[in-house]
């Protein structure tokens, strides 16, 4: 028995130096064995000297010697710039926020060239910042964002340089100007588009009269046009008819004079004055009551006998 119990007080002793080597052994392991992921970057120290710097992958260390100092993301990185009381050149004070975009390049100026490259990067744009609100009247600093991000992202760029951090871009989120000047501005936006409106409406009576009168004219000017054309038009078939008269007229003359100097036309053309000198002295007849007619008249005749006279004596010159 008292074997037994002597075996037991020397078994427990081993058992748990045992149990040590193996806590032991798995914490060299762990800190023997180190995976980086993907876009990142382990600052590694020996005996707390800068040794290396551990790129994405698997990596082994010295146990105890060698220890992970510093983890960082090589991703960019959006950092909020809370807001902040900037005075503007004619003396407002406004409240002025922005999103600060950086990225780590250099793993070990980061790490070493300053203690929290984040929180310097914020405190250079703030100042920076209420540096460029100052040269800026109130109206200007909403035209001018681009100004202002420009001017940040180079003074905090020039400054981040040694801590291996590069500034990428920087961005105003918003600015509040007083209540007061926000209701100024509202009411001169508001007198500027009443403004905007009255003259434009102005503009389009304007245009819309001188369109009328554009087209009046251009209506006279067609309407002019067309008369014009109307009367040429006219004039040339009016010119047209009477030529065509004419040409018909003389055509039928020469047809008489050919008639005329046929055989027995001579004799047509006096029977045909007689038939119309009669006609023509029934007509007179009947439209007057009283008539002078000469006294040889009364006899046909001597009527056709004068008519006939008149024919011969017409046709002398022509023969």
């Amino acid at each position: 028995m008292n074997t037994l119990v002597l075996a037991a007080q020397v078994v427990q002793p081993f058992t748990v130096i045992l149990i040590a080597i193996i806590v032991f052994a798995l914490i060299a392991f762990a800190k023997t064995i180190r995976i980086v992921p993907q876009r990142e970057a382990y600052i590694v120290e020996r005996l707390g000297k800068y040794s290396r710097t551990l790129e994405a992958g698997f990596h082994i260390l010295i146990p105890f010697i060698d220890r992970v100092a510093y983890k960082l993301t090589l991703k960019e990185q959006a950092i909020d710039v809370k807001p902040q009381v900037c005075i503007t050149k004619d003396n407002i004070a406004v409240e002025v926020d922005g999103i600060l975009y950086l990225q780590v390049i250099d793993p070990k100026k980061a790490s070493y060239g300053i203690e929290n490259f984040m929180f310097a990067s914020i405190q250079i744009a703030q100042t920076t910042m209420r540096s460029v609100m100052g040269k800026l009247e109130l109206d200007k600093t909403f035209e001018e964002r681009e100004t202002i991000n420009a001017a940040i992202v180079a003074a905090v760029d020039k400054a981040s340089e040694p801590w291996g951090v590069k500034v990428t871009r920087y961005e105003v989120k918003n600015i509040y100007p007083p209540q007061s000047i926000k209701d100024a501005m509202e009411k001169q936006m508001r007198a500027e588009r009443e403004k905007r409106a009255v003259i434009a409406q102005s503009e389009g009576e304007r245009q819309a009269k001188i369109n009328n009168a554009d087209g009046d004219r251009q209506q006279k000017i067609f309407q002019s046009e067309g008369e014009k054309q109307k009367r040429i038009n006219e004039a040339e078939g009016r010119a047209a008819e009477i030529e065509k008269i004419a040409f018909a007229t003389a055509y039928g003359i020469r047809e008489i004079a050919k008639a005329i100097n046929e055989q027995g036309g001579s004799d047509a053309v006096r029977l045909r004055i007689a038939e119309q000198y009669l006609n023509e002295f029934g007509k007179l007849a009947q439209a007057n009551n009283t008539m002078i007619i000469p006294t040889n008249l009364s006899d046909i005749a001597g009527m056709i006998k004068t008519a006939t006279a008149v024919f011969d004596q017409a046709k002398k010159p022509m023969a």
